[in-house]
């Protein structure tokens, strides 16, 4: 029953509706541009890793961003049909061997990090939500290690337990942290984004 409900409020959703008739892979392609849009996270060149890029809404409007100049390298454990300006590398993002790959392709720093990585529901709430926030967390580490030194990162999180803390963690890696719950984010959902810019060098927790 909350499958067919579920499946109803999906395709008469205006936001799916728009993906399809513009061409995007999904919904979630609004939501980076409406972000995009007021932070102007994405610029004409850069180089950008996207992490969870399955179906492809994220990479799809990056890609069209950046431009012939730049370049998209996208990482899911889910396979991901081939779009132009998009490398794509089918793996575990957890496994060390994967991110390996991925800083290979990259083949330098990155001036732009997004995540839109969640994690499959297994309906355990307290579960689903510490498995979303190491998801994040991880993310927040690639980027710091990742990233140029003008670099910015935009990371998917879910506000509850641990998110005052992963927050607190962008404010100490980020100069400026900003939070973001896009329109094309379902009200009801938890997601936010984590927008951070001005990369900070690296200090220890413990001299923070």
């Amino acid at each position: 029953m909350a499958r067919n409900r579920w499946m109803a409020e999906h395709f008469s959703d205006p936001y799916v509706k728009r993906a399809q008739a513009q061409g995007y892979r999904s919904r979630a392609a609004f939501k980076l541009e409406e972000i995009d849009a007021r932070d102007h996270v994405l610029r004409a060149g850069d180089l950008v890793a996207d992490l969870g890029s399955a179906p492809g809404g994220f990479a799809q409007y990056a890609a069209r961003r950046v431009g012939p100049g730049g370049r998209v390298v996208a990482v899911d454990i889910l396979p991901m049909a081939p779009l132009s300006g998009v490398d794509f590398i089918q793996g575990d993002f957890t496994d060390p061997a994967c991110l390996a790959h991925v800083r290979a392709a990259l083949g330098g720093p990155a001036d732009l990090v997004i995540s839109d990585m969640a994690p499959n529901i297994s309906g355990i709430a307290a579960a689903d939500q510490a498995h979303a926030m190491g998801l994040a967390e991880m993310a927040l580490e690639f980027a710091a290690a990742c990233l140029a030194a003008e670099g910015r990162c935009l990371i998917k999180a879910f506000q509850g337990a641990g998110f005052p803390e992963l927050l607190a963690e962008m404010r100490r890696r980020f100069s400026r942290v900003a939070t973001r719950k896009p329109p094309a984010s379902r009200p009801r959902s938890p997601e936010v984004y984590l927008l951070g810019t001005g990369l900070r060098p690296v200090v220890p927790a413990s001299e923070s």
